[in-house]
């Protein structure tokens, strides 16, 4: 008997780890540990179908009962890891707060990222709330029965995803960014004004570039926001949305290097050659073909969680595998369904696709004649021919993609095909 692989963490990036390693034959034990009382979910959905009755709490788990139990995938719940000992040849002891402890004969952390939190006056006041797990969906949808007036703080995917929410059930909705424009570290400029109109015609009270100095009581629970510059915004309820903090205390604790989240290699294992870390937590080499030596990056997206879960299973198996992939990301804001391929980073010129009675709005990337990425609101057609070429080492020309009507997908070449028009 042995041990077996302990992941820690059992959202996206723990379940995709557990059930890879299943679809490629390893036969070991995996117990699967999460600090929530609740089977494994799915997370994005919380703030969106969940939170607007539009799917069941059945719905968001990840698998039922049976497969668990037919896959011999041990799911430990409600359980919170507080210290690791462990042995040079990456086995050791997971010690929780409750007192239970869980052997391993290797680690896996896929312990996520949690809510980066206020550090004002007011924040601690009842109808004050985050939005990050359950337990927080749980408390917003129970407290929205009760909300006339809501201040969202914080325009990125969670912001604006929670704010088109409220928004669609009949809340009075104000969201306050104190960047400039909205999803700042996301989209570009085109996309971030697109996305504001739309916004702000669908009944969104967008404020750029507002600080807040501190939340207001009304007696003895939240009353409203009050800005830097004086104006108090009246609120029954306030969601904080402004990013989150990977968690890397464990990993720091058993000695692994850590600079936003924990560092791994291509093939997910962490700096002891051992132990793997996946998902939100883990800072990995760029996957994208091309992307400059030594840079690095920590996404937060399933694609990722799963993407990076894969080459994990592979080296768990003793196949080293390197996660060389193009990113992509999605995020439903009411009516938009926005959909992002590739990164932006170093591009020199964009290209806007523009269907306004459709509600079609893409804007292309692009360094030179190569593309690099795209952001397609509800044009789902450009999303997959982007993200098509960019994993085919393919590009889109910059000329032909300027005629809204013509398919991406039958003008997208061969780099060759670039250089000979040179």
């Amino acid at each position: 008997m042995t041990d077996g692989l302990l992941i820690i963490g059992s959202s996206q990036a723990g379940v995709s780890l557990a059930t890879s390693l299943r679809a490629l034959g390893h036969d070991e034990p995996i117990t699967l540990l999460g600090d929530e009382n609740h089977r494994p979910y799915q997370r994005p959905a919380l703030s969106k179908e969940w939170l607007q009755g539009g799917i069941t709490n059945e719905k968001l788990m990840f698998r039922t009962q049976e497969y668990w139990a037919e896959h011999r995938i041990d799911v430990v719940k409600n359980e919170r890891i507080i210290r690791i000992d462990k042995n040079d040849d990456g086995s050791g002891v997971a010690h929780s707060m409750s007192g239970a402890d869980f052997p391993f004969d290797r680690l896996a952390l896929a312990v996520g990222a949690r809510a980066r939190r206020l550090l004002l006056d007011g924040v601690d006041l009842p109808g004050v709330l985050y939005l990050r797990n359950a337990d927080d969906a749980l408390e917003l949808k129970a407290r929205v029965p009760g909300v006339r007036e809501a201040v969202v703080i914080g325009g990125g995917f969670i912001g604006l995803e929670a704010a088109a929410s409220l928004a669609r059930m009949g809340r009075s909705v104000t969201l306050i960014e104190a960047a400039p424009r909205l999803v700042p570290r996301a989209v570009g400029e085109q996309t971030s004004a697109h996305l504001l109109a739309h916004h702000r015609a669908a009944g969104l009270d967008i404020l750029l570039g507002a600080s807040v100095r501190r939340i207001v009581p009304r007696g003895d629970r939240v009353g409203g926001v009050e800005l830097a510059d004086g104006r108090v915004i009246s609120a029954d309820l306030v969601l904080v949305g402004v990013g989150v903090i990977p968690n890397t205390e464990l990993a720091e604790s058993i000695g692994l290097v850590c600079d936003n989240g924990i560092r791994v290699d291509e093939s997910a294992l962490a700096s002891d050659g051992v132990t793997v870390a996946v998902g939100d937590c883990a800072n990995l080499p760029n996957p994208v073909p091309g992307a400059p030596e030594g840079d690095r990056v920590r996404f937060e997206s399933v694609n990722n969680a799963i993407e990076q879960a894969k080459v994990a299973a592979y080296a768990i198996t003793g196949r080293r595998e390197e996660y060389a992939g193009i990113p992509w990301f999605w995020s439903n804001q009411g009516t938009i369904k926005l959909q992002i391929a590739g990164l932006s980073t170093g591009h020199d010129r964009t290209l806007v696709r523009a269907d306004p009675e459709r509600g079609k709005h893409s804007v292309l990337y692009y360094r030179g004649d190569r593309i690099l990425a795209a952001d397609c609101v509800n044009s789902p057609l450009d999303f997959m021919a982007v993200r098509s070429a960019l994993s085919k080492g393919q590009s889109i020309p910059y000329e032909a993609a300027g005629d809204p009507s013509v398919q991406l997908k039958s003008v997208t070449v061969d780099p060759a095909a670039l250089v000979a028009a040179d």
